[in-house]
């Protein structure tokens, strides 16, 4: 009777961890444009960014029951308790990997890669959601980043044009409050959107042992994954930050306020639709389209290549090590 609760409470704890690593990724890039701007200090955005999170994250709960039932049949998967635990293990090494080099990949992905490696390892492709998958995760994967940097650009045209004839300590001046607004709703909206991904694991994991009878998240749940982001990016968002905010073109707060609202409608769009984006993807996106549309030389694009390719490696890197963690935690399970 002990074993079952303990395996439930080590993969809720391995869940909580890896929130923390999304923070340390996901929620610094909600705070990245503003901090880089210095429109306000870090230690007041990663507190404002933990309390717009939690209300985010206390809004809906689409894209967690998309977790929870849309990227694995639950039926096939409910007889495997370590199933969670392998996918949050591999998700947690990718994003430790990505980190560790200052690369802001996507939890997003890293998180379902690692649930359907583990899913395969489990039962074959037989346990997958062909299209869920394909509708909520494959298909945002490539629309979510074009339309960030379609939307950026156009966002940022339209205020060139609108400003053209204004002094620019000016614009500067009223961009900077107006990115208070921006960043308040890209952080709120995060938490919309990714701070349910985790709830949505948990989720299926409590289904799995019995503990619910349905994919509904709990509210103890939903206080434990925010609080993990925050933590999160309080530790270890820096690097993230300086990567978005200033490696890949100097940002000013007009800048920031355009790359922030685009990827806020896009993010909200997609929560409401249950739609699991990428908010690394998103906000990428949108500061390359605020950038270009500048000029297309004041974007560091061998950066930006180089941030493609992560994206692209991060489904089938963190599905491989799901699919290992799978595997050698069924051989200690056995024994």
């Amino acid at each position: 009777m002990f074993e079952v609760p303990f395996l439930l409470l080590v993969i809720v704890s391995a869940a909580l961890i890896f929130d923390f690593t999304n923070g340390a990724h996901d929620c610094a890039n909600a705070i990245a444009t503003v901090v880089s701007t210095k429109v306000v200090t870090p230690r007041f955005a990663v507190g404002a960014a933990a309390l717009l999170n939690l209300c985010g994250a206390l809004i809906g709960t689409e894209v967690a029951r998309t977790l929870g039932g849309g990227i694995v049949v639950p039926e096939v998967v409910e007889g495997s308790r370590i199933l969670v635990l392998a996918a949050l293990s591999g998700a947690i090494a990718w994003n430790i990997i990505t980190w560790y080099f200052g690369i802001p990949s996507s939890s997003s992905h890293a998180l379902i890669g690692g649930l359907v490696g583990a899913a395969v390892a489990h039962a074959g492709f037989w346990a997958l959601n062909g299209k869920g998958i394909v509708d909520k995760v494959l298909l945002p994967l490539v629309i979510s980043p074009l339309a960030g940097f379609a939307m950026g650009m156009f966002f940022m045209w339209c205020i060139y044009r609108g400003c053209a004839n204004a002094h620019r300590a000016r614009v500067n001046a009223a961009f900077r409050r107006l990115q208070l607004v921006s960043a308040g709703l890209m952080a709120t909206s995060h938490g919309l959107n990714d701070a349910q991904k985790t709830m949505g694991i948990i989720t299926l994991a409590l289904l799995i042992f019995g503990e619910i009878d349905s994919v509904e998240v709990p509210l103890w749940v939903k206080l434990a994954c925010a609080g993990a982001m925050a933590l999160g990016t309080a530790f270890g968002g820096w690097k993230i930050v300086k990567t978005m905010g200033h490696r890949i073109f100097k940002l000013e707060p007009v800048h920031g306020f355009a790359a922030e609202t685009s990827a806020t409608l896009i993010i909200s769009g997609a929560s409401f639709f249950g739609a699991p984006v990428s908010t690394t993807h998103t906000i990428s996106a949108c500061i390359f389209g605020v950038g270009s549309a500048r000029r297309l030389s004041a974007v560091r694009w061998p950066l930006a290549m180089r941030l493609v390719t992560a994206w692209i490696l991060t489904l089938p890197a963190a599905g491989l090590m799901g699919f290992i963690s799978f595997r050698t935690f069924q051989l200690f399970w056995r024994f």
